[in-house]
């Protein structure tokens, strides 16, 4: 599955896609997909209200189980086009 984000990602990110980063800060400050947006998962549920629910949302971590958490969390707010993309280094 994340193979397939990662051949996508230029598609993705021409239809204006958002790279949101769930890790913590101190993880995303030592290496992060360019552009992305970092909100840990811990704060995903109160800042959901940031992201552009008619954006496909890419969502990545360390290994794709917090990003998983957060496509679940986002969902579950409505949001239609969540992918969770695995992780980070898959968008680089």
């Amino acid at each position: 599955m994340f193979r397939s984000v990662r051949q996508n990602l230029p598609r993705y990110m021409e239809e204006g896609a958002v790279i949101v980063d769930v890790r913590s800060e101190a993880e995303y400050v030592n290496g992060n997909p360019r552009g992305s947006v970092n909100i840990p998962l811990q704060q995903i549920q109160g800042r959901a209200k940031e992201l552009d629910a008619d954006k496909t949302i890419l969502l990545c971590c360390a290994s794709g189980n917090r990003s998983g958490m957060a496509a679940t969390i986002l969902k579950g707010k409505g949001f239609k086009n969540v992918v969770n993309a695995g992780p980070w280094i898959n968008l680089v």
